[in-house]
């Protein structure tokens, strides 16, 4: 590989922001064929770098070079000329327009007197998405399928030119286990034509699975390139947030205290059947299990988001009623949302706003909102939860993964329940951030506060809990203790596998 010229090379890039040097002479590379990592914790550069590639913003110094001829990028568009292609996290796509239609859009090709050329549209559209193996074809509008197979029209976009490198932003975060398997061919292939990939990911195995080289920025600055073959997990993560991780499993056996919340036989409809557990105070419990198996769902109707079809939902002991989260909040039950920029954070307010948003009420001096009380809120659970911001005036929209959740979980602390339920509590997050949300959540329980958190990741359910329910299809197979739960009897639990059939 080193014989070769780079596809793609930015040399000593500077982007500096008001109060903020978010670029400090980076350096980065990717070769004709080969999946470059570019990783690091949540505001540690790396969308800032690729807008300087794609043209969205303009390097303070520095330059891109593509081919060994240096470039000026001043447009998305531009740099697509330059062979130059990005699969975005966010979706950027015309729900109204057909799959065809949003692959060339801008690109339409054309008869005469400027006519679509409908026919070739469509026929070189399904020849792009026979790549893709995908289940849909060029006429199908966009709006009618699912979030994964949009991440797959936006994949198919980097198909229709010679792309020189492509660069993949998070692009499994909605995406199947079969697709990302489909993903990772194409990646393959786009490898054997030659195209430089910049793969940009958090998740490490996939890291470790397709790619050759892994570049770390951290805080603004290049920290270096490892080969990835001769490196592993542990000397990725140092590089990238300076310090180790602790990945142990939760073995606290602390005191717990009164049940605060008991469910017996709950169900919703079709969706979960014959639920009944409890969550002591100063315990956490997980909920784990495959995409489906019910557990978002009871903590909705936990928050007054679902009605019950049965059952009985005990706070303190004493039989209650939730019919709406408002009752919810009012009876001490907080739920930290899995979409948290969806459902969780009103992107375009500032901190402050966001963290008092459910107790603007209670905060008023007459007919204002008192913005001292707000001011001294946002302070308290910024200090206390290291949430990273220039101050209370910085939109939300502007912050890292990792702090975006710092404000929701700070906006229910706020609140002083007596129940917080987390779901998803690190989807999107660096491995520098999931540790610091992680370390959060146990100390929370050692204040006393009651905590069930729902994850898909095996790693953070046993590193968190005092206790694991395993679902299937909408029931509980099983209950483990962080004593005797092992990886092959909590996978065997979630695929509906109990011990008596194991036996």
């Amino acid at each position: 590989m080193s014989s070769q010229t780079p596809a793609l090379r930015l040399e000593g890039i500077v982007k500096t922001f008001p109060g903020v040097r978010a670029l400090d002479n980076v350096s980065f590379d990717v070769m004709p064929g080969e999946v470059h990592a570019l990783m690091g914790e949540n505001g540690a550069g790396k969308s800032t770098l690729m807008k300087v590639l794609g043209g969205i913003y303009q390097p303070d110094e520095g330059r891109i070079v593509v081919n060994e001829q240096p470039v000026v990028m001043t447009s998305p568009l531009q740099a697509k000329s330059k062979g130059i292609m990005f699969i975005h996290q966010e979706l950027s796509l015309a729900e109204e327009l057909s799959v065809a239609e949003n692959i060339y859009l801008g690109e339409l090709p054309k008869k005469s007197f400027g006519r679509v050329d409908w026919q070739k549209l469509y026929s070189e559209t399904n020849e792009i998405l026979g790549r893709l193996k995908v289940g849909f074809d060029a006429k199908t509008k966009v709006g009618d399928l699912s979030i994964a197979n949009q991440q797959m029209v936006e994949i198919a976009r980097a198909l229709t030119v010679e792309a020189k490198a492509v660069i993949f932003d998070e692009p499994t975060a909605s995406l199947t286990d079969a697709e990302k398997v489909v993903l990772f061919d194409v990646i393959g292939d786009l490898k054997t034509h030659g195209v430089g990939i910049i793969y940009i990911s958090h998740r490490m195995e996939e890291i470790f699975r397709i790619t050759d080289r892994i570049s770390v920025l951290r805080d603004g600055q290049y920290r270096g390139t490892l080969e990835t073959p001769e490196t592993d997990e542990e000397e990725v993560t140092q590089l990238m947030i300076g310090r180790k991780l602790d990945l142990s499993r939760n073995v606290s056996h602390h005191e717990l205290g009164d049940v605060a919340l008991e469910v017996r036989g709950l169900e919703c409809g079709k969706l979960f059947h014959n639920v009944s557990f409890s969550v002591c105070r100063g315990e956490v419990v997980g909920f784990y299990g495959l995409v489906g198996a019910g557990r978002t769902e009871i903590a909705e109707t936990l928050f007054g988001l679902r009605d019950p079809t049965a059952g009985q939902i005990l706070l303190d002991g004493q039989e209650t009623t939730i019919h709406s989260p408002a009752d919810a909040i009012e009876k001490g039950i907080s739920l930290v949302p899995e979409d948290r920029k969806g459902q969780g954070l009103v992107l375009g307010m500032n901190c402050r706003d966001n963290m008092t948003l459910p107790q603007v009420n209670d905060l008023k001096a007459g007919p204002f909102v008192a913005e001292g009380a707000e001011i001294a809120i946002f302070d308290q659970y910024r200090d206390r939860l290291d949430i990273r911001t220039p101050g209370w005036k910085q939109l939300v929209g502007n912050l890292s993964g990792g702090n975006q959740q710092k404000i929701v979980i700070g906006k229910w602390l706020s609140m002083h329940p007596n129940i917080l339920i987390v779901d998803e509590p690190t989807r999107g997050i660096d491995v520098g951030s999931k540790s610091e949300i992680h370390n959060l959540i146990r100390e929370l329980a050692s204040q006393g506060y009651a905590v069930i958190v729902i994850s898909s990741e095996m790693p953070e359910v046993l590193h968190v809990s005092d206790r694991i329910i395993a679902m299937f299809n909408g029931e509980i197979i099983r209950t483990f203790t962080s004593d005797e739960v092992t990886e092959d009897n909590l996978i065997q639990a979630i695929s509906g596998i109990i011990p008596e059939k194991v036996a």
